[in-house]
């Protein structure tokens, strides 16, 4: 074995030291990073996260890879939210009414009756409103990514059609585990029953909950329209989903590698959005041939005029306050 100089020494040392320092700027270290989703495989924010996961693979040529854990496989959304702000989960994609237990501007976007249309939803989302808000989430351990769509939620149940205020007295609705949700139902004049995504089906087979409010893919793709004959295009809330990296995981990328994983999560958001068309048109056809009833001819207003508490409440916090009235005069 041949037995180097001492200058032979020093720069191998140098180079060794340079490599590392190469390795450090470039964040070259190669890591697989774990993203939490509770909707199935073939639900369109968990194609996206796989679409974005092949962006970064590909930019990072192979140092960087997302593998995806679908269908509550991580736990249910409260669960993994807290795992994800603990560092255990890397990356989340959640509805914005239950991070918002934690990040408080989470809890203006899931106000019930505050956006117009999904248009204005999206253009808010789309602009410095949007921005802001995703700028919001490190002092509570996460970083905001991206938004995806989740159309609007509306009112769903198996006992009798809805078409006003008065009919939901008495009902049993599932709500996310949220106390704004919780709010919302009550001040309709329904009992709130805050139940885990994934014991929705169970709750309405066995008649322990009444109805439950979602979006058309999550109404059908979950199979509650099956025992669930009455739904009320109520559209109360088009609060969006929010995707998320833990503040640890964030941390851990060099500044090269933050900006290909942003910029990955914000093509993932309008591949998502297309994928959403889709499928909630299919899943709107499919409800309508199985017979649910789709109630259309609803006026609103008394709906709205019931969340004046809520209002009043979110009022009494300048911020919130002062969030909801730019998003208001979003054009």
């Amino acid at each position: 074995m041949p037995v180097l100089s001492r200058a032979e020494l020093s720069r191998t040392g140098v180079i060794f030291v340079v490599l590392l320092l190469a390795v450090w700027t470039t964040g070259a270290v190669a890591r697989e990073f774990r993203a939490a989703d509770t909707q199935t495989e073939d639900y369109p924010t968990v194609q996206a996260l796989h679409y974005m996961g092949a962006l970064i693979a590909e930019r990072t040529k192979g140092r960087h890879e997302i593998k995806v854990f679908h269908s509550r496989q991580l736990g249910e959304e409260k669960e993994t939210i807290e795992q994800t702000r603990a560092g255990a989960i890397d990356l989340n994609r959640t509805n914005v009414a239950l991070i918002g237990n934690f990040v408080p501007a989470m809890n203006v976007l899931a106000m019930p009756f505050l956006f117009r249309s999904i248009e204005h939803m999206q253009k808010v989302l789309d602009g410095p409103i949007g921005s802001e808000i995703l700028n919001s989430f490190e002092p509570y351990g996460f970083v905001g990514l991206c938004f995806y769509d989740s159309g609007a939620r509306s009112i769903y149940n198996g006992v009798r059609p809805v078409r006003s205020v008065a009919d939901l007295k008495g009902l049993r609705i599932r709500v996310q585990q949220s106390e704004l949700m919780s709010q919302m139902i009550r001040s309709l004049g329904a009992e709130p029953v805050e139940l885990p995504y994934g014991q929705v089906l169970t709750g309405l087979a066995n008649h322990l909950i009444d109805g439950a409010e979602n979006n058309w893919p999550s109404f059908v793709t979950t199979d509650h329209y099956k025992h669930a004959g009455h739904y009320t295009l109520t559209e109360h809330t088009m609060s969006p989903e929010v995707l998320v990296i833990s503040l640890k995981a964030w941390q851990s990328l060099s500044p090269d590698d933050q900006t290909i994983f942003r910029e990955a999560a914000q093509r993932s958001s309008r591949f998502m959005r297309e994928k959403w068309r889709d499928l909630e048109e299919q899943s709107q056809r499919k409800a309508q041939e199985a017979g649910v009833t789709i109630i259309k001819d609803i006026d609103r207003k008394p709906f709205e005029e019931a969340m004046a508490p809520i209002y009043a409440k979110a009022g009494r916090d300048p911020a919130a306050a002062a969030l909801i009235e730019r998003i208001r005069k979003v054009e």
